[in-house]
């Protein structure tokens, strides 16, 4: 065996450093954003507003995410993942003691709007870098990334309720702001470095005119409507299509994030093993029997067994869309995963509003059997996942 093949093994072998400062990154961005969602109730108090308040301030936070997204794949194409993820994670850090100390609605919606655009901004910049970790290592590892994203996300909601009871509205968002910078100062000597060369920085950024990224960024799109579906109206679609009790209605989704977290720790050896294609495949046919199964079924726990497979299915079809996005030939750095991820998480972040206001006359169920139509096309797109496989081409 070589010393190159023997280092090829040990790097499979074991977390290299790159590859745990990008995990890092992805746990440090998601535990600030899963420790959001048990202040928004406190926010809402504070400011007096009522959910219809409530939802028009939390859409300045989807404005400023999907407007940062392009600028982000800019300063990516200009001066590398490294330097940008470096520069608007340490920013992000504070953002959520900024949105817990505004106390008035202006600066509410500002402070939301710049959580926002901060939160997609080093979205987008650990992406690309995971890309480049990819690229390196020769080795799929997207999908335990964001396994880790959902992990943080999982600790920051199961936290914080506790945290905010315990210490306060502020002490929880300066606790979070701490463990941000802990999880920072670990990664940040160790994230790989990738400043574009020369030629690449001279040349001239914009949006692409090719339909490649945009049909990856519309794949993507397509991957996470039924998430942001699940996340947002599952425990409604429970309890008042269902009658299940309050306790009990956030069950479906609990099923879905737990078998989406184990699978995305286990999409990279699948990914490996079988191509990014068939991945996408797979994983599309699961969630369409999910979804399915969601939408059709009239007992609890055949719904909450449809939902568990739907997170399985979702899990890695992200992720390889991203690894696509961000090898696309003849394309700057960060400028197709900015597109992609821009398309992508509108798919969160505006469509559940949509859904909600179609479920008032035609109800959950058929929303949720419709939604898996949308898999049924990632399945027929899956040929252009093949692009994620030129991480690993020599």
């Amino acid at each position: 065996m070589t010393i190159s093949t023997t280092a090829t093994a040990t790097r499979r072998r074991y977390m290299s450093s790159p590859r745990l400062a990008t995990s890092l990154l992805f746990l440090m961005n998601g535990f600030v954003m899963g420790s959001w969602a048990p202040k928004i109730p406190v926010f809402a108090a504070r400011l007096g507003l009522s959910e219809g308040e409530l939802g028009l301030m939390i859409l300045t936070f989807g404005i400023g995410s999907i407007l940062a997204m392009p600028f982000t794949g800019v300063l990516i194409a200009k001066f590398g993942t490294a330097r940008v993820v470096k520069i608007v994670a340490v920013i992000f850090t504070p953002t959520l003691l900024l949105v817990s100390l505004a106390g008035t609605i202006p600066l509410s919606v500002l402070a939301l709007f710049v959580f926002g655009a901060l939160m997609a901004a080093m979205d987008v910049a650990m992406n690309g870098n995971a890309v480049a970790v990819e690229k390196a290592e020769r080795r799929a590892i997207m999908s335990s990334c964001h396994a880790f994203w959902s992990l943080g996300g999982l600790l920051g909601a199961g936290l914080g309720g506790l945290l905010i009871s315990a210490i306060g509205p502020i002490g929880h968002a300066l606790a979070v702001t701490a463990i941000g910078i802990v999880l920072l100062a670990i990664a940040f000597p160790r994230i790989l470095g990738d400043a574009p060369e020369e030629s690449v920085r001279r040349q001239k950024v914009r949006l692409p005119m090719t339909p490649l990224p945009w049909l990856i960024g519309i794949m993507a799109l397509f991957s996470m409507i039924p998430e942001g579906a699940v996340l947002d109206w599952s425990a409604v679609y429970l309890r008042d299509e269902l009658g299940v009790t309050l306790a009990a209605s956030g069950f479906g989704y609990a099923a879905f994030q737990l078998t989406m977290t184990i699978m995305r720790f286990a999409g990279d050896h699948v990914r490996d093993r079988f191509g990014a294609v068939n991945t996408v495949r797979f994983c599309a046919a699961a969630s369409v029997i999910g979804l399915l199964c969601s939408g059709l079924a009239t007992s609890m726990p055949l719904v909450i067994i449809g939902f568990a497979i739907t997170g399985a299915g979702i899990s890695n079809l992200v992720p390889v869309a991203f690894s696509a996005a961000g090898n696309l030939p003849g394309l700057q750095p960060g400028i197709g995963l900015s597109v992609t991820t821009m398309l992508g998480y509108s798919g969160i972040l505006a469509a559940p509003s949509l859904i909600g206001f179609i479920a008032e006359h035609i109800g959950f169920a058929p929303i949720f059997t419709a939604l898996s139509l949308l898999h049924v096309i990632v399945f027929f797109m899956a040929p252009m996942a093949r692009y994620a496989e030129r991480d690993r081409q020599s």
